[in-house]
């Protein structure tokens, strides 16, 4: 893929499920926040074929995050927007999937 022209879909960034933390002497973690939107998925796999689930490994630089949205955006999750642009803090995540996509809204 070449550019944005090119993108059909909103793109959905996550961190792979388990990875070890070197700084951590190797512990083992996840993200909450991919983890959330994971649930979304998997609850609701209907309205998860209208976007492309890209999961990518922890450790920086995250090539296809870069090349996306910039080197000084690999904060995941991230929603990339097939038209441009994008949101990575999940409380604007949610609802961007909620308002571009169907899902329900979080609870306040």
């Amino acid at each position: 893929m070449t550019g944005a022209a090119n993108v059909t879909k909103d793109r959905l960034f996550v961190l792979d499920c388990d990875w070890a933390d070197p700084d951590y002497e190797g512990r083992r973690f996840y993200c909450k926040d991919c983890v959330t939107v994971e649930g979304l998925l998997a609850l609701f796999p209907e309205r998860s074929t209208r976007i492309e689930v890209v999961r990518v490994g922890w450790p920086r630089p995250r090539e296809a995050v870069v090349a996306a949205l910039g080197e000084a955006n690999q904060n995941l999750p991230a929603l990339a927007f097939a038209e441009g642009g994008f949101v990575n803090e999940i409380e604007p995540l949610l609802a961007a999937l909620h308002t571009r996509h169907g899902f329900p809204e979080r609870h306040p």
